[in-house]
């Protein structure tokens, strides 16, 4: 279903919980994929996920559409994301790019949800080397294949900052490759 169709389903009241039903099928896993790929651990991303979408229902009918509706939910979820890891940096008081990246890692390996190939679970351990928005910057473009235009909607920062962000992620992650054959 189109997301103008979700959308004017929402603003029915008789319609409301059938059209969150749809936003929740269209979305929700995409939606789990990209915050997993930031926070790492299922349980957490999971939580988020929840949190995320309890704020999607209350703000719906407030959506101004001047934005496609993904963007939107994709703006969210990176700010709950954002906002995430830096309660957990401060309440470790470590900064994310250093003993949390262990954690991290760690984390990749220990959990029953990784079930990826070697390759998978190197190329997871070179993103956790990446300053957070190199790697948010880089898991949009790679993994969920969004343009510039809509990652720079999304973070609001200029198209050219993210592809220079992109173009040192890639840099960064093969030579992580290249130091650990």
């Amino acid at each position: 279903m189109e997301d103008a169709q979700i959308l004017d389903k929402f603003a029915d009241k008789r319609t409301r919980d059938e059209a969150f039903a749809l936003l929740l099928k269209k979305y929700q896993q995409k939606i789990y994929w990209h915050v997993r790929r930031l926070v790492i651990d299922h349980d957490d991303a999971d939580d988020l996920v929840q949190d995320i979408f309890v704020k999607v229902w209350k703000n719906l009918e407030n959506f101004r559409e001047d934005a496609q509706l993904y963007t939107w939910l994709y703006r969210i979820a990176t700010n709950e994301c954002i906002t995430f890891l830096n309660k957990k940096k401060q309440r470790q008081n470590v900064s994310l790019d250093d003993e949390n990246s262990a954690y991290l890692a760690d984390s990749l390996t220990d959990t029953s949800y990784f079930n990826g190939t070697q390759a998978q679970l190197k190329l997871q351990q070179a993103l956790l080397t990446l300053p957070e928005k190199q790697r948010m910057v880089f898991n949009m473009k790679y993994f969920d294949d969004l343009k510039y235009e809509e990652i720079s909607d999304i973070v609001g920062t200029s198209v050219g900052a993210l592809k220079a962000s992109y173009h040192l992620a890639v840099k960064k992650i093969a030579q992580f490759f290249e130091a650990n054959d």
